[in-house]
């Protein structure tokens, strides 16, 4: 799609006031310089029952192609490996119960860390998964569950000090009734290094995310990237942990964690339960904690969500336009955009961790899923094109509908992107603030719906708009 040029005035930004914050981060802490591929991915994530009918890692394979043409960089794949098949309900978490699918093979109740589960495949369709990932330009992250196992995890004959037991010697289970593993013995550490090293040693998988990663001791995962970095330099690291609860995380160990927090805010105002601006809140709140040049991953469905929304899916609840503001939110926020199998096509159907409830792939040819596709894709393509998203500096600006609109620029050296998004399903006149009138200049809009804008900041945006547009400074 061709850039529309409107010979507007250029907008300058009164950076010095204090509603322009910039982001400090912790002014003791750095966040560690993480790969080039993590600092400018897009991430997609697999969950292998939903994202074929077939459920298999040969059928995913076939589908990577989509992923490709979307625009998305890394695959981001749910477990795989073997699960523990115990029938006995007291030992499945609450969640499983609840899902009523009657399986037992919960995907993070591992049984075997080594091996795909047969329902998913074989460990050369996994290889196989891999390869055409590279061939087709993505990074592969792997999903591995190290703070709790399986009741019958096949090195628990052998070895059952690698869980945590009480005085009696019966096992210590957590939240989702499952056994803990035990960090205090070594052998047990070393069991889970050599474990992530055969991985990418046999399975050239580029990166790992880690459930529940901050229930997990950290020196565990710093000597863990240690030992990787050897094996791949440019390895890369998800934590599951949100943004605060272990500031030191992306000192060292991690190049990127998830935004719980942000996230639930998003939904909140989407809830009607907080205004817009309470967003910006969030995002500073977050940003004194956290080391400076800290990274988020930015998204409003996952696995989890999916799981949890049965029938009643963010799609539905939130609406289609709904969701494309969110989609252009989390796109141009400082951090990596996160889509989740199926929102590049409006999919509603229901999934679930707990047994195949697969996309609704026919959407795809709907006018709704070739409308988001293409919306989704374009997204990519701005992101992937324009470096203040990946590099540049988060500046918010203020704005006379802070219920309803939140406004900020990305800034990087001289360009400038200027972002103002209706998260309401009312249409708004607004008046973003800050910016002054300066000498006229091209005025590229990277991607406009449902709204217009002055050279003065004035907007008339619709129900869940969005203005985004570059420009230029002179040197």
């Amino acid at each position: 799609m061709n850039r529309i040029i409107f010979p507007l005035f250029l907008f300058f930004v009164c950076l010095q006031i204090s509603s322009c914050r910039q982001q400090p981060g912790s002014e003791e802490m750095k966040a560690r310089t993480a790969p080039d591929w993590i600092t400018n991915g897009i991430i997609y994530q697999v969950q292998p029952r939903a994202f074929t009918p077939e459920g298999t890692l040969k059928a995913a394979t076939e589908k990577l192609s989509h992923v490709a043409d979307l625009g998305a960089t890394i695959v981001y794949l749910c477990p795989v490996f073997e699960a523990d098949d115990d029938t006995d309900t007291l030992t499945w978490s609450p969640r499983q119960k609840a899902s009523k699918m009657n399986n037992p093979r919960n995907p993070y109740r591992m049984m075997d860390y080594y091996h795909v589960d047969a329902e998913y495949g074989t460990d050369e369709d996994l290889k196989e998964f891999v390869r055409e990932s590279h061939r087709l330009g993505l990074r592969v992250m792997l999903d591995m569950v190290y703070y709790h196992c399986g009741a019958n995890a096949v090195f628990l004959k052998e070895n059952p000090d690698f869980i945590k037991r009480d005085e009696k010697g019966n096992s210590v289970t957590g939240e989702w009734n499952w056994p803990e593993l035990n960090y205090k013995n070594q052998n047990l550490r070393e069991y889970l290094y050599k474990n992530m090293e055969y991985w990418v040693k046999d399975f050239d998988v580029d990166g790992f995310r880690c459930d529940v990663a901050c229930r997990v001791p950290l020196d565990f995962w710093e000597t863990a990237r240690e030992r990787l970095e050897k094996l791949r330099p440019d390895i890369g690291i998800l934590a599951e942990c949100d943004e605060t609860s272990r500031p030191e995380d992306q000192l060292k160990a991690f190049d990127v964690n998830y935004s719980f927090q942000y996230y639930r805010t998003l939904d909140a105002v989407y809830k009607g339960e907080l205004p817009a601006k309470a967003l910006r809140s969030k995002w500073n709140e977050i940003t004194e904690i956290v080391p400076s040049g800290a990274r988020f991953i930015h998204y409003f469905d996952n696995h989890d969500i999916s799981n949890d929304d049965y029938h009643n899916r963010r799609e539905t609840r939130w609406g289609f336009a709904g969701c494309q503001a969110a989609l252009a939110h989390i796109f141009t926020l400082d951090g990596i955009p996160f889509i989740y199998n199926g929102q590049e096509i409006a999919d509603t159907a229901r999934h679930s961790i707990f047994g195949r409830a697969p996309i609704y792939w026919a959407n795809a040819e709907t006018q709704t899923g070739q409308e988001r596709f293409h919306f989704t894709q374009k997204l990519c393509e701005i992101y992937k094109t324009e470096k203040a998203f990946t590099y540049g500096k988060m500046v918010w600006l203020d704005n006379d509908q802070p219920q309803s609109v939140v406004s900020y620029l990305r800034i990087s050296g001289g360009q400038q992107i200027l972002v103002v998004i209706n998260l309401s399903d009312q249409p708004r006149h607004v008046q973003v603030l800050g910016l002054q009138n300066s000498e006229e200049q091209p005025f590229s809009v990277l991607l406009s719906s449902d709204a217009t804008g002055t050279p003065q900041g004035k907007f008339d945006i619709r129900s869940y708009g969005i203005w985004i547009a570059k420009r230029e400074l002179n040197e």
